[in-house]
């Protein structure tokens, strides 16, 4: 089955990495993921065990991701000590890196360029916003393409991530 899934993606021009945003599984590893920032640091999700990680997906030219951009830096600034981490990958492109980076300047969380909208393990990003969630442990819990609302709101946050930021890392 998964062979034919990454053969139709291969003949309709799609990255074999499209195959694969169907086998993200709730409560399995999340895939392994580098947030290359615009400061020059690199984020490895791997290395944020421990920690409640929100991954989201944007771009200065989507109006729903600047809505929800503002909220996620409140939240992020407000549970910095929480052990929350938010990366944020813009899906811009290089020719509006000084956008990027006025925008950014006003978060609260790290950010940079994705490259490509191919992300293994994630799939092709091609609906914005869109955000995943990884637990302490490095498992998924919130899998934003299964979700016909995917822009966080804070009563999504809340009911989400804060029961998680309040539980002790175990």
């Amino acid at each position: 089955m998964l062979r034919r899934l990454a053969f139709a993606c291969l003949l309709c021009g799609l990255s074999v990495s499209c195959a694969f945003a169907n086998e993200l599984r709730i409560n399995q590893p999340a895939p392994d993921i580098v947030l290359n920032t615009l400061d020059g640091q690199h984020i490895a999700l791997h290395d944020l065990r421990g920690k409640i990680v929100i991954i989201t997906f944007w771009a200065t030219w989507c109006d729903p991701c600047r809505e929800e951009l503002p909220l996620l830096s409140r939240y992020a600034h407000t549970h910095a000590d929480d052990d929350l981490v938010i990366l944020g990958f813009s899906l811009d492109t290089p020719d509006t890196l000084k956008e990027v980076r006025q925008l950014a300047s006003r978060f609260h969380f790290a950010t940079g360029l994705l490259g490509d909208p191919h992300v293994e393990g994630y799939g092709r990003i091609w609906r914005l916003p869109v955000s995943f969630v990884v637990d302490r442990q490095g498992r998924l819990v919130y899998d934003g393409w299964k979700d016909k609302a995917p822009a966080w709101t804070q009563q999504k946050l809340d009911e989400l991530v804060t029961p998680m930021l309040r539980a002790q890392a175990q």
